[in-house]
């Protein structure tokens, strides 16, 4: 690893070539303005920082709300085994082959590990992440959730809770939100179960869940999902009694629209599209939804004690007793604890950091009336962005479009609008050279005249001499 640390280094420093801080430097009341302020600390957030990096906007920094080491879903509430995409996919590392995971495997465990892999595991994939952060020396402030966003004399001021509930305030020109799939909204749990039961009776599968306490249990799944799956096999291999997944679809779904969207041409271009093809994209792609992997649904598979359950929506939910009692089209079914995987809503304003600007903000379905026989609900409620990941407005008049501007939006709610990109591993590199080139292009522009001034005032003489030297 040592090796690898400086073989990195010297890559860099091999191509280092403009990315020198070009930025003019701010301040308000006193205190450093950010040119850029990252929240989330996962894959999408370390990718933004290096490409702005790259492009000699050094003047970031991330901020995340976990501990250091616990960004992202990888080692909290992600319950596969492995990544779901295949090894080969490269993100962070920017096209620097000394930064790709292959790198780094092979220099933890060696070149036959490689070989011989079929999947990443999350764990791996977390410390290769964690490494990525170190040995590019990137700037976190971990115990740092956002609270709030206000806009002040053509800045945004952010408002954090930190450990011990300290409140701080940082300025900044530029907001990034990498927070991921649910930073557009919340997870959902149907309301009919949640009305219902207290908490102690079900989890969604994005919640810390103690499944040592469910052995001998009768556990019941609700949903289709790769996530779905990955709990009811960890319930299982911890001893769940009995393991039941329902889902409302007659068919579990088999055909991965992801894989059909790793290539090159989809992924750098689709937000070029118009709004009726995206739309229509989009459409298919979540009609389709993203099936289990075959590893994962056979990790269920091989337990005698699984079943799953197709046209089986869950209708209703009671108590009888110690029992939690499913009503399905199929019939009753008891349980002893639920585990939910409904996946999330998109809803900005039930995020505590989007709560003040969500009225403003435009959505699809405010900016594009789709065909009658072409209709969908859900895509509709997703923020319709720029394309330079931006917020827009409702009101193009509206007082705080200035500050949607400033805002870019690389959470799993920009797909509508600009395809995969921050949340999604397969995309990071693609969605990563759009923003950054966004944002640089944004802020250089805005200080166009200050870069002019700079330029007239330039006096560093190259020709100092018009005698040959001696020989």
């Amino acid at each position: 690893m040592e090796q690898l640390d400086a073989q990195v280094k010297a890559d860099l420093q091999k191509i280092e070539y403009a990315t020198g801080n070009w930025s003019i430097p701010r301040e308000k009341d006193g205190q450093k303005v950010l040119d850029v302020a990252i929240i989330g600390g996962g894959q999408g957030g370390i990718a933004t920082c290096f490409a702005l990096k790259r492009r000699g906007i050094s003047n970031c920094c991330i901020f995340d709300a976990a501990p250091r080491g616990g960004e992202g879903p990888w080692i909290t509430f992600a319950r596969m085994l492995t990544l779901r995409t295949p090894k080969y996919v490269t993100g962070p590392d920017l096209g620097i082959p000394s930064l790709t995971p292959q790198s780094w495997y092979e220099a933890k465990y060696g070149v036959q590990a490689w070989k011989d892999l079929n999947k990443i595991s999350r764990q791996d994939w977390q410390a290769y992440l964690d490494w990525v952060r170190d040995v590019l020396e990137l700037p976190v402030r971990n115990e740092h959730r956002l609270m709030d966003i206000q806009w002040q004399g053509g800045l945004l001021r952010l408002s954090f809770e930190c450990a011990g509930g300290e409140r701080k305030t940082v300025w900044a020109r530029k907001l990034v939100l990498a927070t991921g799939i649910d930073g557009g909204g919340r997870w959902y749990v149907p309301p009919f179960i949640s009305d219902v039961l207290p908490p102690s009776s079900y989890a969604h599968t994005s919640q810390p869940i103690d499944f040592e306490k469910l052995r001998g249990k009768r556990i019941g799944v609700l949903g289709a999902g790769a996530s779905a799956f990955d709990n009811a096999a960890t319930a299982l291999e911890m001893g769940a009694a009995r393991v039941d997944l329902c889902l409302r679809r007659k068919e579990i779904p088999s055909v991965n629209p992801y894989r059909w969207m790793e290539n090159a041409g989809f992924l750098s271009y689709f937000s070029e599209l118009p709004d009726l093809i995206r739309w229509r994209f989009m459409r298919r792609i979540y009609d389709l939804n993203q099936p289990p992997p075959q590893d994962t649904f056979w990790r269920c598979r091989r337990h005698e004690n699984f079943a799953f359950h197709t046209g089986a929506p869950w209708t209703a939910i009671s108590r009888d007793g110690d029992d939690i009692v499913v009503t399905t089209p199929k019939g009753e079914m008891r349980f002893d604890f639920l585990i939910i995987g409904t996946g999330f809503t998109i809803d900005m304003a039930l995020r505590p950091e989007l709560a003040g600007i969500a009225g403003h903000v435009a959505l699809w379905k405010e900016r594009f009336t789709a065909p009658e026989d072409e209709p969908s609900a859900v895509l509709g409620d997703y923020p319709y962005l720029s394309k330079k990941f931006q917020f827009l407005p409702k009101d193009e008049k509206d007082p705080i479009a200035p500050m949607l501007s400033a805002i870019h939006n690389f959470t799993f709610s920009a797909t509508p609008s600009m395809g995969l990109s921050g949340a999604s591993v397969s995309a990071m590199r693609f969605g990563v050279e759009k923003l950054s080139f966004a944002i640089g292009r944004d802020l250089f522009v805005e200080d166009g005249d200050q870069h002019l001034k700079s330029l007239l005032a330039y006096q560093v003489d190259e020709l100092v001499s018009l005698e040959p030297p001696p020989v």
